[in-house]
């Protein structure tokens, strides 16, 4: 299956699951020196191969579809990392909600509640708040000082990178239930994971992991 396929079945996916409500969100994947990322304005679950901009690893429009204003945000995660082989930015409920509160350590605005956030997603700072479509945006990914796989957004949403489109998606499914469970148990008297039990995850399953637990 090739990577626009690959990108139209992921956006039926994400839009299934509730994560992409309305025309929103926007996911990408890289092919050799190129990134097909879906064009502005296109809801996730009605993707067609004509729905793609394809754009340099700078960020140069190289042709297709009209390119999301969002696509400095992929292009972030390309410059960070070859590793990162396709991004998913989601505006999904539990991601959001969690983007306008205080986030719980410098490192990640999640805690360590669960081993499959830790194992799956890792660590997931919160990024200064910027308005949609500012390149910025794109820089505050490609610039940050921890380790990441995955941001969020403030006031706005999440950013996740993975080894594939599959991959991107399983851990913004991953994130957004993390999210879920952390606004869920805010206030109560919940148990966190452990310090040495976070480093054992994150060495075990070689996932980012730097700040406190």
């Amino acid at each position: 299956m090739n990577v626009v396929d690959q990108l139209i079945d992921a956006g039926r996916r994400l839009v299934a699951s509730g994560l992409s409500p309305g025309s929103s969100g926007n996911i990408s994947a890289r092919d050799g020196d190129r990134i097909f990322v879906t064009g502005t304005g296109v809801s996730l679950g009605q993707l067609a191969s004509t729905d793609f901009a394809v754009v340099s690893i700078s960020g140069e429009y190289l042709g297709g579809a009209r390119a999301s204003k969002e696509t400095p945000l992929h292009v972030g995660f390309y410059r960070r990392d070859e590793e990162h082989q396709a991004v998913v930015h989601l505006h999904s409920p539990q991601a959001v909600a969690m983007s306008c509160r205080v986030p719980w350590a410098e490192n990640s605005a999640i805690p360590p509640l669960t081993p499959y956030f830790v194992m799956r997603v890792g660590q997931t700072p919160l990024l200064p708040y910027r308005h949609p479509g500012d390149e910025a945006l794109g820089e505050d990914i490609h610039s940050a000082p921890w380790p990441l796989r995955a941001a969020l957004l403030a006031n706005h949403g999440s950013v996740v990178a993975g080894t594939s489109v599959h991959d991107a998606v399983d851990r913004a499914e991953e994130l957004e239930e993390a999210c879920r469970i952390a606004l869920i148990t805010d206030g109560a008297a919940r148990r966190e994971l452990t310090v040495q039990q976070v480093r054992e995850l994150a060495d075990r399953w070689e996932s980012p992991w730097t700040g406190p637990s």
